[in-house]
């Protein structure tokens, strides 16, 4: 019976640990409300008013924060008897998939990908902000066009 509601509670408290630890961050910044990733047909066409290089930062999948509330988990459930060994398990699991994520921020810290924000300025006047993984033949002034969040020299 002890050890149906020590799995339980482990179980619950390593969902909520890594539902919380999901990355909802997104690589292509906002500029000044005129972002957007899908373009009209009238606003498709533009010029290239500048292109700057950035570094996206290292992302986590998860398996560091799952080995560190699991490895977590079997620590706490070492820990005294009874409700308190529950406590210990839970604690221990939420705090090892804590540890665990940040470590593996850490490692994939230096892995960032060189991305390129390019500002185009629309035929219409608008300006958008594109954050693409490659920028090809792409140069300041040329015309270009953008199809599906990306920019196309034409």
């Amino acid at each position: 019976m002890k050890s149906t509601q020590t799995i339980a509670a482990l179980v619950v408290a390593v969902s909520a640990v890594l539902s919380g630890c999901a990355s909802t961050s997104s690589t292509q910044p906002a500029n000044n409300g005129s972002y957007s990733n899908q373009v009209s047909a009238s606003a498709g066409y533009g010029t290239i008013e500048s292109i700057q290089v950035t570094r996206s930062e290292g992302q986590t999948n998860g398996t560091g924060a799952v080995v560190g509330g699991i490895v977590g988990a079997l620590v706490g459930n070492q820990v005294g008897s009874g409700s308190g060994r529950t406590a210990a398990t839970v604690a221990g699991a939420v705090g090892g998939a804590v540890v665990g994520n940040k470590v593996e921020a850490n490692r994939n810290a230096g892995s960032g990908q060189d991305m390129y924000q390019i500002n185009v300025r629309l035929e219409n006047g608008e300006t958008r902000t594109i954050v693409q993984d490659s920028v090809y033949d792409l140069r300041v002034g040329n015309r270009v066009r953008l199809v599906d969040g990306r920019v196309y020299r034409y």
